[in-house]
Parts: structure tokens; C-alpha cells; sequence
């Protein structure tokens, strides 16, 4: 099971860098440019010249820039670019909007699936359903592997999206669309609370149960970037130490209802498959103080939960940080 939380990091850290908090850095290291399909010296022999999707869309209704984006397997940023639009990404019915051509990577020496998804950011999983890939995941050199549309950008204009309502009404009048242009990027721009000092060194225990699966390889080129505890459901999930909670939702879908959580010093801690939130985004924590109910969401088969210390978007061995008991 892949555990890469470095996706949806970035949308935490993109919202508190919007905010004026810097202490999350997103793609350290370097941004991975996706080699286009036409310029891959296989092309022609995987592809065929044929298009791997529409060139151009039209708008339905309940249509966004981002579920039309997961629908055809291009980034975002680009399908923003090539349109030329601009925020709050408001899409009319009945627009034709052009799509971008499909990213690709040529697999390389030594590439496996969890590195080639570390590099470009996108989700291990979805990395496999997308190219129909399944355990063990075996790849080979010069294999063309199609990137999914979920490749984090850089950029505010992703920040904005995600707070653009899934439907909109098309007929609005110019003062409305205006004042509704505002309220998104006020909500977008809301400032997170600077977190509070950290109350211990070491991390404290977010709940009490069996250590499922630890730190590190799980086989087949898998990855787990934190820890998975057994629990019964309706646990409470507590905070690891003083934070403000920088993410709470479900849009990466492995984890079910997560929780993220900005510490001083530039650490985050993750809280994924709860039942259900007893915070929202925004709220200061404190060391021990119940922040959701743990559950099975996400692909969990189990009440768990799964925990993840981070510093900065890096995941270290929460059993290295946290408090022996």
C-alpha cells in the first residue's frame, strides 16, 4: 500500500505559503519536468500517433477545471494555461475548453513505480490504475508510463481551484459574478494562526492500540511513509503536540477523512482513515486534545489509524519521535 502523502502536503503547504506561513517547502529538491509523448523515442511504437484524448472538451453542467482534469488525465496547471483562464476557474456551460497533451515518463534504469511517483508527485496508486499496472508492478526499460493529472503545481492558481465550488450557476449577473469572485479569494486567503510552541520534544501517542504495519519498504517497490495503529472504531484521535490544523478532508481517496497538522519548527503530523472530524481547518490544537474519531475510511479494511510525522514534506520513522510508552 502506498502511503505518499506528498500531494496533498503540497495543497497544505501552497495554502499556508498563500497565508504567509513558510514552513512547509513544497518539492524540495528540485520539480521534475514530464517528458511530452511526441518527443519519447517510443512513441510511435506504443502510442501509434493516436491521441490519447480529446483535443478539446465541452463544458456540462457541474463540470470544474479539476474534475476535468482527473477525467482525462492532464495537470491542471497546464489544462489552466493552454485555456488561458483565471481565477476563481469559473467554468460556463457549454464552453469548449482545450486539453493539453498527455505527460509521459520513459522508464529509465533503475526506475521502479515508488520512485518514478516520488519524482513527479503524483500518487502511487494512481500511477498504477492509470498505466493498468498491478502487483508486483513490474516495469521495464524504455516502457512509457502515462502521468496522471494529479501532478502537484507549484502555483496559487491550484490553491484557488480547490476552493472553487464543484457547481456553479451559469447565469449570474456581472456584480454578482464579481462579488462571488471576491468571496473565493478571501476564503482562499484566509491566514492560518501561527502554530504554538511545541509543548515536549517528542511527539505524543495520537492513540493507544497494536502497531500494525511499521516505517519503511512494504514490498513490491511500496513504500509506507508512517505507521498504521489498530483501534477500535470510534477512538478518539488526539493531537501528537501544539499545532493548527492546515488540512482537513478526503480528496486523496487512499486515506479517507485526513487530518494535518502545522507544528512550530516546520513539523507536520498526519492523521488519515478517521470516522469523522472534531476540527476543521484553521483550529489551534493542543497536545492530547481529541481531534476526530478514528474509522475505516479510505481503503482501510479495518479501524486504523495511519500516522505520519513529516518535517517539512519529508516523512521520518514516527517511532523515532514519539514518546516510549
Amino acid at each position: 500500500m502506498e502511503w505518499d502523502l506528498k500531494r496533498i502536503v503540497g495543497i497544505a503547504a501552497l495554502a499556508a505559503a498563500l497565508a504567509g506561513c513558510s514552513g512547509v517547502v513544497l518539492n524540495r529538491g528540485g520539480y521534475y519536468a514530464p517528458v511530452k509523448a511526441q518527443n519519447s523515442p517510443y512513441y510511435r511504437e506504443q502510442y501509434r500517433v493516436q491521441s490519447l484524448s480529446p483535443s478539446y472538451v465541452t463544458v456540462h453542467k457541474g463540470d470544474t477545471v479539476y474534475s476535468l482534469s482527473r477525467r482525462y488525465n492532464v495537470p491542471i496547471r497546464s489544462m489552466i494555461e493552454v485555456n488561458n483562464l483565471k481565477p476563481p476557474f469559473i467554468l460556463s456551460k457549454g464552453a469548449r475548453l482545450r486539453l493539453p497533451e498527455p505527460s509521459v515518463h520513459v522508464v529509465q534504469k533503475g526506475d521502479t513505480i515508488y520512485s518514478i511517483s516520488r519524482r513527479y508527485n503524483v500518487d502511487m496508486s494512481v500511477l498504477t490504475r492509470t498505466n493498468n499496472l498491478y502487483a508486483p508492478y513490474s516495469i521495464y526499460l524504455g516502457q512509457i508510463l502515462k502521468l496522471p493529472g494529479s501532478v502537484v503545481e507549484p502555483t496559487e492558481r491550484w490553491v484557488a481551484l480547490k476552493n472553487t465550488p464543484a457547481k456553479t450557476t451559469v447565469k449570474k449577473t456581472a456584480a454578482k459574478s464579481a462579488k462571488s469572485s471576491k468571496k473565493t479569494t478571501r476564503k482562499t486567503a484566509a491566514r492560518l494562526p501561527a502554530p504554538p510552541d511545541r509543548a515536549k520534544a517528542k511527539f505524543a501517542w495520537p492513540v493507544n492500540g497494536t502497531v500494525m504495519n511499521k516505517f519503511g519498504s512494504a514490498g513490491g517497490g511500496r513504500h509506507n511513509d508512517g505507521i498504521n495503529i489498530k483501534v477500535a472504531e470510534g477512538t478518539f484521535v488526539r493531537a501528537a503536540e501544539n499545532g493548527v490544523v492546515a488540512y482537513a478532508g478526503n480528496e486523496l481517496k487512499g486515506f479517507g477523512n485526513l487530518l494535518l497538522v502545522k507544528h512550530a519548527d516546520g513539523w507536520i503530523t498526519a492523521y488519515a482513515h478517521n470516522k469523522e472530524f472534531l476540527v476543521k481547518r484553521g483550529d489551534t490544537v493542543k497536545r492530547g486534545q481529541p481531534m476526530a474519531k478514528a474509522g475505516k475510511t479510505g481503503n482501510a479494511k479495518e479501524p486504523q489509524l495511519h500516522f505520519e510525522i513529516r518535517r517539512g514534506t519529508k516523512a521520518v520513522d514516527p517511532m523515532n519521535y514519539l514518546e516510549k510508552r
